[in-house]
Protein backbone atom coordinates (compact mmCIF):
# COMPACT_ATOMS: atom_id res chain seq x y z
CA UNK A 1 0.00 0.00 0.00
CA UNK A 2 1.28 3.36 -0.59
CA UNK A 3 -0.65 6.80 -0.16
CA UNK A 4 0.23 10.86 -1.48
CA UNK A 5 -1.79 13.61 -0.87
CA UNK A 6 -2.08 16.35 -3.83
CA UNK A 7 -4.38 19.36 -4.30
CA UNK A 8 -7.10 19.88 -6.75
CA UNK A 9 -8.79 23.56 -6.43
CA UNK A 10 -9.70 24.25 -2.98
CA UNK A 11 -9.43 20.12 -2.37
CA UNK A 12 -6.66 17.55 -0.81
CA UNK A 13 -6.56 14.74 -2.27
CA UNK A 14 -5.28 11.89 -0.74
CA UNK A 15 -4.41 8.77 -3.36
CA UNK A 16 -4.81 5.29 -2.07
CA UNK A 17 -2.72 2.32 -3.64
CA UNK A 18 -2.94 -1.22 -3.26
CA UNK A 19 -4.78 -2.72 -0.58
CA UNK A 20 -5.87 -0.38 2.99
CA UNK A 21 -5.94 -3.17 5.86
CA UNK A 22 -5.18 -3.45 9.60
CA UNK A 23 -1.63 -3.74 9.12
CA UNK A 24 -1.52 0.19 8.16
CA UNK A 25 -4.92 2.00 8.02
CA UNK A 26 -3.15 3.54 11.28
CA UNK A 27 -0.88 5.57 8.58
CA UNK A 28 -4.20 6.40 6.67
CA UNK A 29 -5.92 7.62 9.62
CA UNK A 30 -2.94 9.78 10.58
CA UNK A 31 -2.91 11.45 7.27
CA UNK A 32 -6.23 11.93 6.55
CA UNK A 33 -6.99 13.48 9.89
CA UNK A 34 -4.16 15.67 9.71
CA UNK A 35 -5.59 16.76 6.07
CA UNK A 36 -9.31 18.00 7.81
CA UNK A 37 -7.54 19.16 11.21
CA UNK A 38 -6.14 21.82 8.86
CA UNK A 39 -8.99 22.52 7.71
CA UNK A 40 -8.85 21.08 3.81
CA UNK A 41 -12.31 19.31 2.29
CA UNK A 42 -10.94 16.25 1.15
CA UNK A 43 -11.18 13.90 -1.69
CA UNK A 44 -10.36 10.09 -1.34
CA UNK A 45 -8.98 8.79 -3.99
CA UNK A 46 -9.69 5.09 -4.68
CA UNK A 47 -9.42 4.76 -8.61
CA UNK A 48 -6.05 2.84 -7.82
CA UNK A 49 -6.98 1.19 -4.68
CA UNK A 50 -7.58 -2.61 -5.01
CA UNK A 51 -9.17 -3.40 -1.23
CA UNK A 52 -10.07 -1.48 1.76
CA UNK A 53 -10.46 -3.68 5.12
CA UNK A 54 -13.06 -2.57 8.28
CA UNK A 55 -10.37 -0.75 9.84
CA UNK A 56 -9.59 0.82 6.77
CA UNK A 57 -13.97 1.73 6.33
CA UNK A 58 -13.26 2.85 10.08
CA UNK A 59 -10.53 5.22 8.99
CA UNK A 60 -12.66 7.05 6.74
CA UNK A 61 -16.07 7.36 8.65
CA UNK A 62 -13.69 8.55 11.58
CA UNK A 63 -12.59 10.97 8.82
CA UNK A 64 -16.01 11.89 7.60
CA UNK A 65 -16.97 12.44 11.31
CA UNK A 66 -14.47 15.26 12.24
CA UNK A 67 -15.13 16.39 8.60
CA UNK A 68 -18.87 17.28 8.92
CA UNK A 69 -18.33 18.78 12.53
CA UNK A 70 -15.38 21.30 10.82
CA UNK A 71 -17.92 21.80 8.39
CA UNK A 72 -15.59 20.44 5.59
CA UNK A 73 -16.76 17.91 2.72
CA UNK A 74 -15.00 14.46 2.66
CA UNK A 75 -15.78 12.37 -0.98
CA UNK A 76 -14.36 9.42 -2.23
CA UNK A 77 -13.34 9.35 -5.57
CA UNK A 78 -13.17 6.34 -8.76
CA UNK A 79 -13.90 3.41 -6.76
CA UNK A 80 -14.61 0.77 -8.41
CA UNK A 81 -14.22 -3.31 -7.74
CA UNK A 82 -13.89 -4.66 -4.22
CA UNK A 83 -13.55 -1.54 -2.58
CA UNK A 84 -16.94 -0.16 -4.04
CA UNK A 85 -17.98 -3.62 -3.39
CA UNK A 86 -17.39 -3.09 0.36
CA UNK A 87 -19.01 0.53 0.54
CA UNK A 88 -22.17 -0.88 -1.27
CA UNK A 89 -22.41 -4.14 0.97
CA UNK A 90 -21.76 -1.68 4.25
CA UNK A 91 -24.37 1.18 2.60
CA UNK A 92 -21.94 3.94 3.24
CA UNK A 93 -21.95 4.31 -0.10
CA UNK A 94 -25.64 6.33 0.68
CA UNK A 95 -23.32 7.38 3.33
CA UNK A 96 -20.38 9.20 1.95
CA UNK A 97 -20.52 11.72 -1.16
CA UNK A 98 -19.18 9.64 -4.14
CA UNK A 99 -17.85 10.67 -7.81
CA UNK A 100 -16.51 8.86 -10.41
CA UNK A 101 -13.73 11.30 -11.56
CA UNK A 102 -11.86 14.37 -10.14
CA UNK A 103 -13.38 16.58 -12.97
CA UNK A 104 -17.02 16.14 -11.23
CA UNK A 105 -16.06 18.72 -8.75
CA UNK A 106 -15.24 22.34 -10.23
CA UNK A 107 -11.69 23.12 -8.96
Amino acid sequence: MSFDCSEHGKYKVLHLTGEVDLSNSAEVRKCLLNIIEKNYPVIVDFSQLKYIDSSGMATLVEGLNLAKNKKLSLTICGATGAPLQVLELTRLNQVFTMIETLEELSA
